[in-house]
């Protein structure tokens, strides 16, 4: 009994005190900034991206925005033709290519990529820096609604998370929950709200004002952060600066993950990060995770009397939870209930990500080892 009222308080927390996290819904709108429009440069790092960069750039240059607008695409040591595969889909004069230099000791290389277009954007003095990857495809009106989130409230870091594909078997299965278990740990209301500590941002699509990245000391300030989006909104946020953090259907990913093994080492990438490198957080990450998704299935299955209510009314709660995620991925409400097997998933990566940090190889991406 005292497993099932566990299980069952925790998804009441969960339900109504996380800041409506599931509440699954597209928050982008009509929007354009008053006029004079600030100047924003995209800074695009992109290393061996000549399969996605260039749908990605031509997104782009199709922006319907009224203000000044650049492109920097950071070449980070490409060997796939990256450069040339955007610049083909570009007017002169619109995106700049600049070549990455090698990777300093003590950063990430992303976040060196990204802080050596931020460098570079300062000669065309931009009021905001879309900060944004190789891999996401933007609508015609993604900068200007940015840019009018921004100014309304008064916002020095807006940012969409991308709908990521959902189109191949591990992707229909595993992608949604993706979604979910990040509100999870960052509920958008709490990033928003001055109240709450919580920061959180997505890295592949982040508007951010100038002067607040340079009050926080600029990108060198999380030179080593693996998960750099929400290091970044910490950053801001703690440093008196408003966050904000929506979904948005139109921003997506186009990268593609064909199988359950290519999703289990994009979440292994970073979640011992996550835990920082805690074995006594992973053990407790080990046990809450046991608790809040396999009990309520194993005693409604194979419990008794009042234990056995208890966890069928748990497990309906998780699902329904779990519905507006997969309503947003237009997925049929029947894979509800498998919710504990897709959190077995996630733990297997997250235990995973442990070892391969132990074994010296942490973070690999793109032939690098960067949290080792």
């Amino acid at each position: 009994m005292a497993l099932a009222f566990a299980a069952a308080g925790i998804w009441l927390y969960l339900l109504f005190g996380r800041g409506g996290f599931w509440r699954m819904r597209d928050s982008s709108f009509e929007g354009r900034p008053r006029p004079p429009a600030p100047r924003i440069v995209a800074v695009v790092p992109a290393r061996n991206e000549a399969a996605v960069v260039g749908r990605s750039i031509a997104s782009l240059v199709r922006q319907r925005y009224p203000g000044e607008f650049h492109i920097v695409l950071v070449d980070d040591d490409s060997t796939d033709g990256t450069a040339d595969a955007a610049r083909s889909v570009a007017p002169p004069g619109l995106l700049t290519v600049i070549r990455g230099a090698a990777l300093p000791k003590g950063w990430t290389g992303k976040l060196w990529a990204v802080s050596q277009g931020v460098s570079h954007a300062a000669r065309f003095d931009p009021d905001y820096l879309l900060l944004t990857d190789a891999d996401i495809v933007h609508p015609a009106g993604n900068l200007a609604e940015l840019a009018a989130r921004a100014a309304s409230g008064g916002y020095d870091l807006v940012s969409y998370m991308a709908t990521l594909q959902c189109r191949t078997p591990a992707e229909r299965a595993i992608v949604p929950a993706f979604v979910f278990f990040f509100f999870l740990l960052y509920p958008p209301a709490w990033i928003s709200s001055a109240r709450h500590t919580t920061a959180g941002a997505a890295g592949g699509c982040m508007l951010i004002r100038r002067a607040a990245l340079e009050r926080i000391g600029g990108i060198r300030s999380i030179a080593g952060e693996l998960i750099d989006d929400c290091a970044l909104a910490r950053a801001v946020k703690g440093r008196g600066g408003r966050v904000w953090l929506g979904l948005s259907a139109g921003t997506r990913s186009i990268r593609e993950y064909a199988t359950f093994g290519e999703i289990g080492s994009m979440i292994s990438r970073s979640a011992f990060t996550q835990l920082h490198h805690s074995a006594l957080l992973l053990l407790g990450t080990v046990l809450g995770l046991a608790i809040t998704y396999a009990a309520p299935p194993v005693l409604a299955i194979a419990g008794g009397g009042w234990a056995r209510a208890i966890g069928i009314c748990t497990w309906m709660t998780m699902s329904a939870a779990y519905f507006p995620a997969l309503r947003y991925y237009r997925r049929s409400p029947l894979w509800a209930p498998l919710l504990p097997a897709v959190a077995a998933f996630y733990l297997g990566a997250t235990v995973h990500s442990a070892v391969s940090y132990w074994r010296g190889s942490g973070g690999k991406w793109k032939g690098r080892v960067q949290d080792g």
